[in-house]
């Protein structure tokens, strides 16, 4: 079934007129009446009666009934198709890690989605070894996050570089030291996420080379709960300092001394050669843009 004969005959019955459709649809008369024919050709039925008032026959009131449904979405899919190749709409899956999933996207992704409302986006929260493996896995499209395992085979753009400092309860022994030295943790109960965590196996190194004895460690496995337990006062940790605003009641922020502690983080996808949807490239396109420093 011919779409524009469709589109036209519903015209005629809109308008009751061939003339005022042929008007309407910027056609000739004779591309009307040869449309309306093919149609009734290709149903084996008649549409219409011909005369000084166009009537429907019952065929033609049944076609015309259903077929306003199909119109619409035939057209709906065209446009949602068009959008879709000019990268308008479409699904990206995001994966990212924590504080910069709650902190610094939330912002970001209402300012993507404002310029493309059609897109839409599933975010998933994981440490960077979860969503590497989801992005090998064809599980992810990108993922905010550090730096992935070297062999991994995947390709890492760094785009900043996330600070960390010294959360300890306001009454700590170390709190009046203007900068906390990786050597001042010793005798000192360290907060630590996950084994799994990279920041974490970077932390251990930077300590390894400056500790002298096994220093008392008390694993967290989230990130963002850190700051929860040394309100508590239960230890001291190293966080990301965004993750600190507002700073929890009982607690003070130093200064580190050793950019060693700071970490990469940075955009990932499985390969720069890739073919990325449109609307996927839009959005690693607009994420690099943003948080590029």
């Amino acid at each position: 079934m011919d779409m524009k004969a469709l589109k036209t005959f519903q015209m005629i019955v809109k308008l009751g007129s061939f003339n005022r459709a042929a008007e309407e649809l910027n056609y000739v008369q004779s591309t009307v009446t040869m449309q309306i024919q093919k149609l009734e050709s290709d149903l084996g039925v008649q549409l219409m009666e011909r005369s000084k008032k166009i009537r429907l026959t019952e065929a033609g009131r049944l076609l015309y009934e259903q077929s306003l449904s199909i119109v619409q979405q035939v057209d709906s899919l065209q446009t949602n198709i068009s959008d879709l190749q000019r990268g308008e709409a479409g699904h990206v899956r995001l994966g990212v890690t924590e504080p910069t999933g709650s902190r610094r996207l939330p912002e970001l992704l209402g300012k993507f989605l404002t310029q493309y409302p059609q897109i839409r986006l599933s975010v998933d929260f994981a440490n960077t070894p979860a969503l590497s493996g989801r992005l090998q896995q064809g599980e992810l499209d990108i993922a905010l996050c550090s730096s992935p395992d070297i062999g991994s085979g995947l390709y890492f753009e760094p785009l900043f570089k996330e600070g960390f400092v010294m959360l300890l309860p306001e009454n700590h022994p170390l709190a009046s030291k203007p900068v906390i030295e990786p050597g001042d943790i010793q005798g000192h109960r360290l907060l630590i996420t996950s084994a799994a965590c990279p920041y974490r196996k970077k932390l251990q190194m930077v300590l390894q080379e400056s500790a002298s004895v096994p220093i008392d460690t008390m694993e967290i496995g989230s990130m963002t709960a850190l700051p929860h337990y040394v309100k508590s006062g239960l230890g001291i940790a190293l966080v990301p300092s965004i993750a600190l605003d507002p700073l929890p009641a009982g607690t003070i922020a130093k200064e580190v001394g050793s950019s060693l502690i700071d970490m990469t983080f940075g955009i990932m996808i499985r390969s720069p050669y890739e073919v990325m949807t449109s609307a996927g490239f839009r959005l690693y396109r607009f994420l690099k843009e943003e948080l590029s420093v």
